[in-house]
């Protein structure tokens, strides 16, 4: 019996990579579309490195310090994840903006997770932000990337209320729990082929209706 494909997906982390471990451990499920084969930092000493590596994962660092440009070092990145035969790439905490050519390489082939309710909140502090503001719900999105930043069309969002009186930290740690469900279910929604971008949105099958409903927790 033949065995399905199965996406071959790198995770780009520039720090301890929760949201990567969240996307290995659900990986490791025999009917999980995509597979984790290599994990990829800007940063040498980002200890998720080596927790990819104890969980059997390739692993590969590209100093951005070593490259004058952030054409160069694009054109390294985008190199070993050709060469690695990657189908698509997750960014987990990955902090580097890319130029617009190397983002175009990847376009429909790329994901990130963000800490708020996208359109709201592009960029960083957003938990602050999302105090300051006084909504009342807060949460996270996985989006495909495009060149604009935290932008692209929007695969699957997770909500949490906020309490009354709460902090930052704890709002954010309410939040990234969220983030570790949300990411693995919106990986296998685009690696199976159960939603997929078509110009500036992204197209659902009818059986991705089921999971849907389960990506949006309070």
């Amino acid at each position: 019996m033949s065995t399905a494909h199965k996406t071959r997906v790198a995770i780009l982390i520039s720090g301890r990579g929760s949201n990567m471990v969240s996307l290995i451990e659900a990986a490791r499920a025999p009917d999980f579309p995509a597979e984790i084969v290599l994990v990829l930092s800007n940063r040498p000493d980002a200890a998720g490195l080596a927790r990819a590596a104890e969980a059997g994962i390739a692993v590969k660092a590209i100093d951005h310090t070593a490259y004058p440009d952030r054409v160069s070092f694009d054109a390294a990145l985008d190199a070993e994840l050709r060469a690695a035969g990657i189908e698509l790439v997750c960014l987990a905490g990955f902090m580097r903006i890319f130029t617009p050519g190397f983002v175009e390489g990847w376009a429909g082939r790329m994901l990130n997770i963000h800490p708020s309710l996208l359109p709201l909140f592009k960029g960083t502090h957003t938990h602050e932000r999302a105090l300051e503001a006084g909504v009342r719900l807060h949460g996270c999105t996985v989006h495909y990337v495009v060149p604009e930043l935290d932008a692209g069309p929007i695969v699957a969002q997770a909500a949490v209320p906020v309490r009354a009186g709460e902090d930052a930290d704890s709002l954010a740690a309410r939040v990234i729990v969220q983030e570790h469900r949300l990411y693995p279910a919106a990986l296998a929604l685009v690696a199976g082929g159960r939603a997929r971008l078509d110009g500036d949105r992204v197209i659902f099958s009818a059986d991705a209706g089921r999971a849907d409903g389960a990506l949006l927790s309070l």
